[in-house]
């Protein structure tokens, strides 16, 4: 990235080439990051779409489960998404569909037990994972990135921009 920012440093001096600065390192990198947590969920026959229905289920607590319409709104993805990894995740015994005794139409989504006992061992080595990624940042320099982070997430969302 220092290289490309020269280049355009020597090539149009008159532009103001730092956003590339932030938005290219942010791009490369989640380029890069995405190798090393696929090979975690992959290690456990998932994908991280399938993984992300679980941890979802997960963290709404006892009973774990959810209808459709909060998996949607847990995962920042579209209704078809959440249904085709939903599909997949019932056909190999991680998660059951019952019909919601409030909504006559709605169902709702829940761990089996097996998808609870599976997800509690993923998230361990997931997290041990993104700890060994950011290794090379102390505490604080971490909680000052997912600051900016967030800011910077916050500030692309108010755009409009789809």
């Amino acid at each position: 990235m220092d290289s490309i920012l020269e280049q355009w440093e020597r090539e149009r001096p008159e532009l103001d080439a730092s956003p590339m600065a932030v938005v290219g390192r942010i791009t490369r990198l989640a380029r890069e990051l995405d190798a090393p947590l696929q090979r975690v969920f992959g290690s456990f026959s998932l994908g991280p779409g399938e993984f992300d229905v679980l941890a979802s289920l997960r963290r709404a607590g006892e009973p774990y489960l959810l209808n459709p319409r909060a998996l949607v709104e847990s995962m920042m993805v579209t209704s078809g998404a959440v249904t085709k990894r939903v599909d997949r995740l019932e056909r190999v015994g991680l998660v059951d569909r019952a019909p919601d005794p409030r909504d006559r139409r709605g169902v709702l989504i829940s761990l089996t037990p097996e998808g609870l006992q599976l997800v509690n061992q993923v998230v361990e080595q997931h997290l041990a994972n993104e700890e060994r990624l950011l290794a090379a940042l102390s505490r604080t320099e971490r909680e000052q990135l997912a600051r900016l982070l967030r800011k910077l997430g916050h500030s692309v969302r108010s755009t409009g921009e789809p």
